[in-house]
Formats: C-alpha cells, sequence, structure tokens
C-alpha cells in the first residue's frame, strides 16, 4: 500500500471499514474450516455461520471487552463501525446485536487495511479458539 493511500483508511466511514472486514474475517474462517478437512459447501456454510453470524460477532466483541485485548485505537475503530449510520436491516438478530457485529467487522477492516497483518491473524484465531472452546454467550 502506498503512503499516499496508506492513510486512507482513517478517513473511511465505519461501514465501509466494516464492508472490507466482513470479507477478511469470512476468509480466515473458510480457511479454517477448508483445513479442519470440512469439503461440502452446504456444511461449510452451516459451520461457518457459527463464526460470522451477527450474534457470534457480537459475542466475540463482547468477550474482547471484557478480556480486555484490545487497544484504545482498536476500540474507537469498533465504535466507529458500531455508530455507523446503516441502511441495511438486520436479519434473524436485534438492531443492537446487529451494530455491534458491524463494529465488529469495522475492526476487522482497519486491521487490514492498515496492514496489521500480525495483529489480524492473532485477533482472527483468537476468535475462532474463542468459538469453538464454547466459551460464548449469546444473549440474543
Amino acid at each position: 500500500m502506498s503512503e499516499e493511500t496508506q492513510g486512507d483508511y482513517q478517513q473511511l466511514n465505519g461501514i465501509a471499514l466494516a464492508y472490507m472486514g466482513d470479507a477478511i474475517y469470512e476468509v480466515f474462517i473458510r480457511r479454517h474450516l477448508i483445513e479442519a478437512g470440512l469439503t461440502k459447501p452446504t456444511k461449510l456454510h452451516h459451520q461457518a455461520t457459527n463464526y460470522v453470524s451477527a450474534k457470534a460477532q457480537a459475542a466475540l466483541i463482547d468477550k474482547m471487552t471484557k478480556d480486555a485485548i484490545l487497544t484504545e485505537t482498536e476500540q474507537d475503530y469498533f465504535h466507529r463501525g458500531r455508530n455507523a449510520k446503516s441502511y441495511t436491516h438486520a436479519k434473524n438478530t436485534s438492531v443492537l446485536t446487529y451494530r455491534v457485529s458491524t463494529g465488529f467487522e469495522a475492526l476487522f477492516g482497519y486491521l487490514y487495511l492498515s496492514d496489521q497483518m500480525d495483529r489480524l491473524n492473532w485477533l482472527a484465531h483468537w476468535c475462532i479458539e474463542q468459538v469453538e472452546s464454547g466459551s460464548l454467550v449469546n444473549e440474543d
């Protein structure tokens, strides 16, 4: 990424960051599932929802907050996504859960666009471990 475009992510709204973060997080999950030996599309899709649903992402960000693993800057980007005006509607979840999951995705978009790949990898694998351990609580 050039110096000129490097700082552009700082100007992006939370929805644009979430758009990128959704794709990035999905790639981590798809790779994880394929490496785990899943190959049938219906099984892959079903398993992926355990990681990428709005409810799962909201539970993950809640655990990140409780475990205090986010930096202040990461929290700011989460808030930017959570507080952004969205014109899409929540599907099968509350508006609050949907907004929190948008913040989760914005965080991943920020990490990717700011080239923080080590942190992005660490956080994605942390999320996978949390889902697989069954330690998340879905309140929605």
